[in-house]
């Protein structure tokens, strides 16, 4: 048996890549969630809280990162970011790499990050896939949510390499425009990878 194909899935902000992972999940590929391991670091008991709260004084509350505290530290600090990444991305690579050998016996993971070329993880893939839809559909479906404003919007969209850079870097492309659409598109591409490497 081959090593797992690891495809790369990224796409910035309300663009429709949580919702494309569930549906790779729901047909049987072991997905690997780089935000859900980073909030089982910062949760109590998590591996990456003992650090954070020697580097960052007081944004850790009851044994677990406060993320709002946290979120001002780095927007007052011009360092903070690389000195959170220092603390995270080990801990983050040591769980992708946990995960990829647990589920050595798949012809296929999915790996689900949303920074993938910002820190490098591309290198690791065997394909990206990048999920997109046009910037303004993405602006009203991450403001419809209520979560953040336009200015909070903006800020993120400033740290993310920008869509037109990730599609061009991309293996494939999905335009997540309905749900349908991304199901067909997924179960598509699925078939296709299984074929190609089988």
């Amino acid at each position: 048996m081959n090593r797992p194909f690891l495809l790369g899935l990224t796409g910035s902000i309300g663009m429709g890549k949580s919702t494309t992972a569930k549906m790779f999940a729901e047909e049987g590929v072991p997905v690997w969630d780089a935000d859900a391991t980073v909030h089982a670091l910062y949760a109590r008991g998590g591996a990456a809280v003992p650090a954070i709260a020697e580097a960052f004084p007081g944004v850790v509350v009851d044994g677990a990162v406060d993320r709002a505290r946290l979120r001002e530290v780095l927007n007052g600090e011009k360092q903070a970011l690389s000195l959170l990444e220092s603390i995270v991305h080990p801990l983050t690579t040591a769980s992708r790499m946990a995960f990829i050998k647990a589920h050595s016996d798949a012809d296929l993971i999915l790996l689900d990050i949303p920074l993938l070329f910002e820190t490098g993880a591309d290198k690791i893939c065997d394909a990206v896939l990048v999920v997109s839809v046009p910037a303004e559909h993405q602006r009203a479906r991450v403001l419809a949510r209520g979560t953040m404003t336009e200015s909070q919007l903006d800020l993120i969209l400033d740290r993310q390499l920008p869509d037109a850079h990730k599609r061009a870097r991309a293996h494939h492309v999905i335009e997540t425009h309905t749900i349908e659409g991304t199901r067909a598109a997924v179960r598509q591409l699925i078939a296709e990878i299984r074929a190609r490497h089988a």
